[in-house]
């Protein structure tokens, strides 16, 4: 769901690959079946309706053609076995990055992701010495076929167990296997099936001493009717030993159709926190389980607590954007909890609270800056310590508690590679561990600049340019510029070789913080949700502008990309703006903005989006669906879209009735490709199937643009121009 090319979706296609010879099959031509729906009064044709029942043989029929089209374009593009070289070279490169979670029972918990491995492996360590590292679970051994992936991972207080939920195929659909960690084996029958899901997702949390865990769970059996299978998230509690089905209820039967819970224990055990989210909206309800085993509700949506966290000084720390939309971190005690005993610890500031982890003095607070981000630490008495000394224009990932004050912290930039250091509170002293990874280029070259952009109601919208040193601003470069903008995600400085291979090509990278991410706060986030959606491809809009402008490039040479809710942006930007972009890479994207909510994941989506049963919220979803916004005739750019048969979050169909409508309406000769397969979202995607999505975008996106494939080897890559 990032917006980088190093985050594309990348996934196997359905078809074999059609070679480099011969004539290309067009694509099949979508009928058209006549369908009017009505809403408010208002009607809406949908000739393209039947393209979403994705098991259909006609369907079926109609993707496959779509695919062999899609392949013998693509399979004859220039320069496929250079791209394919060095690409293969850049995301198999073998230096590892052990990306730690917890630390629990004096060993820590990390996945390790370990090039040429299809997916990470669940390691736990002994130190920050990697050498220490003993693998607890290979997905691959499981499944060869690498298309197992881990979902999560929860190990117990005392670090002797720990839970894993595993999936398939892209489903999401993660059933539950405990481990013992000092054999690495698993406990003979417990297996809990379906805590993790593609709509509501799911988690876990032990109880004190490691003899159960309280967990999400979805509807089994017959409990409901198969259309709410996917909602009702409900926390149970599992005792190890016993069958699954005699698990006791906990919480959640009085919680909307669209719940979703995260879980916490309390380091002594004696507490568990459940936070409940009112679908992808942001609004969320806290709920507390005391040591006599029931449960008290904190707080609801309208109080806006958004996160939570328990101290190691009797209290939970929560934070909440009520009256403060850039957040502020309150204490409840455990003895009262209650929202009405709460005393502010950090007041509303600057920059937006983002997170926040607590140690044994003091609260570690992580904090937007419109983008990149800063960990500013504050004592539990509110007294300002300072800010760790990460590097400028950089985010902060994970931050893991140790003993005392001290922490592991996670950090990356546009041009440093993920890395991992271990801050001492004593002495304020910021070490670089050897658990992070090597880059495989050379980005002593590569310059990032920070502009802003004024949007069309005069925001200031931040822009990231990322190019080689001394790149000439006479529009001739090639340029790439992506953004998300919604969910409140915001986008962070991250470390992508693909953006970088697209560099050393003589490209330039923009990546945009779009309205509808949490930027600045709650604030930025609401005026890109609901109604003001139409503020994030107003700010898009912008930024392309300024490109075209300041003359880093021209619209025969820019390229736009994005997924997910990153594609919604794609399409709402081909249909808005067609004459200002050469090419759009669009994946795993929501078009059809009128029935999206009648897919299970899309129902968590109305409460970012918006519904179409209210009446002001259809004339906004209406007023920028993109498939409804294609108009017969006007010369559109080219478009790749990618899509996957098992996407739990967004339905293919969206991709299907897309690009069927663009190839009926465009004027211009420009392909419209639909590049599908049979994994998922893209999450726990093979790293080898990453290699073949990567090779066929770069290939398309090089041919589209223009360029000239250079070939390069080796750690070079990205010298200044000239």
């Amino acid at each position: 769901m990032k917006p980088a090319l190093a985050a594309l979706s990348l996934l196997l296609p359905l078809a074999s690959s059609a070679g480099g010879k011969g004539a290309v099959p067009p694509p099949p031509v979508a009928a058209k079946k006549p369908v009017v729906d009505t809403y408010h009064g208002v009607k809406v044709e949908d000739p393209y309706q039947w393209l979403e029942k994705g098991d259909d043989p006609e369907v079926r029929k109609w993707v496959e053609g779509q695919m062999a089209h899609t392949r013998a374009v693509l399979d004859k593009l220039p320069s496929r076995g250079a791209i394919r070289a060095r690409l293969t070279a850049l995301l198999s490169h073998e230096s590892p990055a052990h990306s730690v979670d917890s630390w629990r029972g004096g060993v820590l918990f990390a996945l390790k992701f370990q090039p040429p491995r299809p997916q990470p492996l669940l390691v736990v360590l002994t130190s920050e010495d990697p050498s220490s590292a003993r693998v607890l679970l290979d997905p691959a051994e499981l499944d060869p076929s690498g298309r197992t992936t881990l979902d999560f991972y929860v190990p117990s207080l005392d670090g002797k167990k720990v839970a894993v939920s595993l999936s398939k195929d892209g489903t999401e659909s993660g059933d539950v296997t405990v481990y013992d960690v000092a054999t690495g084996k698993p406990l003979s029958g417990e297996v809990v099936p379906r805590v993790n899901g593609g709509t509501a997702g799911g988690g876990l949390t032990w109880n004190a001493d490691g003899t159960g865990f309280f967990y999400t769970r979805y509807p089994r059996g017959e409990e409901r009717p198969p259309e709410d299978r996917d909602f009702y998230q409900q926390v149970y509690f599992h005792k190890l030993g016993t069958p699954t089905e005699k698990d006791t209820y906990e919480l959640g039967r009085d919680a909307p159709r669209i719940a979703n819970y995260q879980l916490q224990t309390s380091e002594d055990g004696a507490y568990v926190l459940a936070l409940l989210g009112n679908g992808d909206g942001g609004e969320y309800a806290l709920h507390l389980r005391g040591p006599q085993g029931t449960w008290t509700r904190v707080s609801r949506f309208e109080d806006k607590l958004v996160a939570a966290s328990f101290g190691r000084d009797g209290a939970l720390y929560v934070l909440s954007r009520k009256d403060a939309p850039r957040g502020k971190v309150l204490r409840i005690p455990l003895a009262t909890p209650s929202l009405d005993k709460a005393t502010v610890v950090i007041p509303e500031g600057q920059a937006s609270i983002e997170s926040f982890r607590p140690t044994a003095t003091r609260l570690y607070v992580k904090e937007q800056l419109g983008g990149p981000n800063q960990l500013r630490m504050v004592g539990l008495d509110g007294k300002e310590l300072g800010v760790v000394p990460t590097a400028p224009v950089s985010s902060v990932g994970s931050v893991v508690p140790l003993s005392g004050d001290d922490v592991l912290l996670s950090s990356t930039s546009y041009t440093e590679p993920f890395t991992v250091y271990r801050y001492a509170a004593k002495d304020g002293k910021l070490a670089k561990t050897s658990l992070g990874r090597t880059s495989p280029l050379d980005t002593r070259n590569v310059q990032v600049e920070r502009v802003l952009c004024s949007s069309k109601d005069g925001t200031q919208v931040p822009l990231n340019l990322l190019h080689a040193r001394g790149t000439k601003l006479d529009g001739n470069n090639p340029t790439l510029l992506t953004g998300y903008g919604g969910f409140n995600i915001a986008v962070s400085p991250g470390f992508s070789v693909l953006d970088l291979a697209f560099i050393e090509q003589g490209g330039v990278v923009a990546i945009a913080n779009l309205r509808g991410g949490s930027e600045f706060g709650e604030a930025w986030h609401a005026n890109g949700s609901l109604t003001k959606k139409q503020n994030v491809f107003d700010d898009f809009h912008a930024c392309a502008k300024l490109l075209v402008e300041k003359k880093w490039t021209k619209p025969e040479r820019l390229a736009i990309e994005g997924g997910s809710n990153g594609g919604l942006l794609m399409g709402a930007a081909l249909t808005q703006h067609p004459e200002l972009y050469r090419t759009v890479l669009a994946h795993v994207g929501i078009y059809d903005m009128l029935r999206v909510e009648l897919t299970p994941n899309g129902q968590f989506n109305t409460t970012e989006y918006g519904s179409v049963k209210d009446p002001e919220q259809f004339q906004t979803l209406y007023g920028y669906s993109p498939l409804h916004h294609v108009k017969d005739g006007v010369k559109y750019p080219s478009v790749l879209f990618t899509s996957g048969e098992n996407d739990p979050r967004v339905d293919p169909f969206h991709s299907r009735k897309m690009v069927a409508r663009l190839q009926a309406a465009t004027g211009s000769r420009r392909p419209v490709l639909l590049r599908t397969n049979n994994l998922g979202h893209g999450i726990g995607t093979p790293l080898a199937e990453e290699i073949e999505e990567s090779v066929d975008v770069f290939a398309f996106l090089f041919n589209e643009l223009g360029m000239k494939y250079r070939p390069v080897s080796g750690k070079v890559a990205v010298p200044a121009s000239k």
